[in-house]
């Protein structure tokens, strides 16, 4: 069994990253991103705060916008409006989740798609749904740097997907079928999940359900990712049940340490590309 580490992997983009940002700034280009936080979750605050401190590790101009928990649509429709149209901001990051009483869906509709860096607008989706050039989200895109980084190819394997979330499980599954992955998505009601999954040569647990995913369900010698961050007894836990899987599975991505730290790496990567494109 071997650790795929999430955190080592991402250090390593960041390196590339840097140069990619002060080659942008030697054409004038200062890569911009803003974060729009509604509300005090302690969880989104903390998140938003690991943002700011990557961009200037990297070298991205970074805003924060952090707004009242009682904040009106027509206020945060208005803010966003004004990020599109500033030429200093190459990406716009809307925190989830909003507060209730914010349709979270209107909200990701208002951003422009070109600077949709999170990849979560209706049209960025409908991009990667049909092969065309638009933002990967994150944690999605990570996930397929970390596959890779095994040496296991992709191509004509058995692929199987844990969940059908907007953010992870619907375009983890494109992008798998992209690199011409064979793919199953399953979710809470399909028959059968152990068998299917016991299947897999790449598992992609995204369930929310701590401890879920356990040995009978992984595949001798299969490549295992671990999207699950559910806070357990203080700790953080992930879907899959990690000492029975590590003894059954080639390569197994941790929590933490696995999927984590490539999703803001993600975040930065897509916030390059946009500079690149649009800036």
């Amino acid at each position: 069994m071997n650790i795929i580490d999430g955190k080592a992997i991402s250090n390593s983009i960041r390196q590339e990253l840097k140069v990619k940002a002060a080659d942008l700034k030697k054409k004038g280009v200062v890569p911009g991103l803003a974060v729009v936080l509604v509300g005090d979750d302690p969880a989104s605050a903390t998140y938003v705060r690991n943002k700011e401190r990557a961009c200037e590790e990297i070298g991205i101009y970074s805003v924060v916008h952090r707004l009242g928990v009682n904040t009106a649509m027509a206020q945060l429709v208005l803010l966003i409006h004004k990020m599109n149209d500033d030429p200093a901001l190459h990406g716009i990051l809307i925190q989830l989740p909003l507060p209730g009483h914010l349709d979270e869906r209107e909200v990701l509709r208002e951003v422009d798609p070109d600077k949709d860096v999170d990849g979560l607008h209706v049209v960025t989706a409908g991009r990667l749904f049909v092969g065309e050039k638009g933002f990967i989200p994150c944690t999605p895109k990570g996930i397929i740097h970390m596959i890779k980084s095994t040496g296991v190819g992709i191509c004509g394997k058995n692929a199987v997907v844990v969940g059908r979330s907007n953010m992870v499980g619907k375009p983890i599954s494109m992008l798998l079928m992209r690199e011409n992955a064979t793919v199953t998505m399953c979710h809470s009601r399909t028959n059968e999940l152990a068998r299917i999954c016991a299947g897999a040569d790449i598992l992609v647990a995204a369930t929310g359900r701590p401890g879920m995913i356990t040995g009978e369900y992984i595949k001798p010698g299969a490549v295992v990712i671990d999207v699950g961050t559910t806070k357990v007894d203080g700790k953080l836990r992930g879907d899959v049940l990690f000492d029975e899987a590590k003894e059954i599975a080639a390569y197994i991505s941790p929590v933490p340490g696995g999927v984590g730290p490539m999703t803001i790496t993600m975040l930065l990567d897509n916030t390059i590309e946009a500079a690149n494109l649009y800036g």
